[in-house]
């Protein structure tokens, strides 16, 4: 067995086992570090997140008491609303941040929840030893608008596993694949209203994503559907994963996501690493890894744009294998998860 380095306590807003995006760098990064000899302990944390109530703060409170002297607190992002009002005790143990995005700018808040959601995170964010993210992009927004240190913040991207390349449908419709948590931020309702338009080209659009996350938006979307008279060609498979996500990859001839913000975008690098073209909107790091040749960065929320990049992509079979070519290109530079972690160890130092 390798020789335990580190011991690190992870702080995350429980179940620890949803596919979201976000939780699935984190079970990684903890799955390499323990490959790596560290020991990593998953403190799952009780309640409503990230508008916490009272026995979200209570057990967080609870549990932090409870930390032994000499692990490492690793606080997930999502749960820091929770530790309001321990402000003096975050900052007498210097615990690290793991920041996606800073939750006070997810899409569909209130300006109210916004603002304070905002003022949890400028008192706490101080009381960080460091602050890991998963883009620059992250970075550069705590930067300019929480007013963190560059010299604080380490940036420490997801990796990417090995995975075969996407031979496509081969058929005569073009199958497109988006995979996001049906929760106002993945700007489903944008893809769908994109798509409406195309109703002469041959599409079948696959959402692959919670649908508990936010049941009212999750039904909004699927009555928009209806609506848009589209509703026989989308499917909504919920949460896909293992055989059943990996046979959507294979199936699929294209990637879109229309979201209003990504601290990074895994599921965009997961298309490019399986050579597949993609159609996405430049929220946050969203479009920061494709080139001009392996897809498409559209305006967020410009359903005209999308619209027509997808018709593009749709009707011309040539230009989607040219596309894919570059995405598979792109996709092989694309770091591991082994090479990550060894990074996101040595942020935690």
């Amino acid at each position: 067995m390798p020789k335990v380095v580190m011991h690190v306590s992870l702080m995350v807003p429980a179940p620890f086992d949803t596919i979201s995006g976000g939780y699935g760098y984190d079970r990684r990064i903890v799955a390499e570090l323990r490959k790596a000899g560290h020991q990593v302990d998953v403190v799952e944390l009780p309640g409503t997140f990230p508008l916490v109530d009272d026995f979200a703060c209570d057990t967080a409170c609870a549990a932090w008491d409870r930390l032994p002297p000499e692990t490492k607190p690793l606080i997930d992002g999502l749960a820091l609303p929770a530790f309001r009002g321990l402000e003096d005790a975050i900052a007498a143990r210097g615990p690290v941040g793991l920041i996606h995005h800073p939750v006070s700018l997810e899409t569909g808040l209130s300006d109210a929840e916004q603002a304070a959601l905002g003022d949890v995170e400028r008192r706490l964010f101080p009381g960080l030893k460091r602050l890991i993210v998963t883009s620059s992009t992250t970075a550069e927004t705590l930067e300019a608008q929480f007013q963190i240190p560059s010299h604080r913040i380490r940036v420490v991207v997801p990796g990417t596993d090995a995975a075969p390349r996407c031979p496509g449908s081969n058929g005569p419709v073009c199958e497109i694949l988006s995979i996001g948590t049906l929760i106002p931020r993945k700007g489903h309702d944008v893809l769908l209203q994109a798509l409406a338009r195309l109703f002469d080209l041959n599409w079948h659009l696959t959402i692959a994503g919670a649908l508990d996350r936010d049941p009212p938006h999750a039904r909004g979307l699927m009555a928009l559907a209806g609506e848009l008279k589209i509703a026989h060609r989308v499917r909504f498979a919920g949460e896909l994963v293992g055989e059943a996500l990996e046979a959507a990859w294979q199936s699929a001839d294209l990637f879109a996501l229309a979201t209003h913000y990504e601290g990074y975008g895994m599921a965009i690098a997961e298309a490019l690493k399986r050579g597949l073209p993609v159609v996405v909107t430049a929220g946050g790091a969203a479009g920061a890894l494709i080139t001009p040749d392996a897809g498409c960065v559209c305006p967020v929320g410009d359903r005209d744009q999308v619209s027509k990049s997808l018709r593009r992509l749709i009707f011309g079979r040539d230009l989607r294998r040219a596309m894919a070519e570059q995405a598979w290109q792109v996709g092989q530079t694309l770091p591991s998860w082994e090479t990550q972690a060894a990074l996101f160890a040595s942020a935690l130092v």
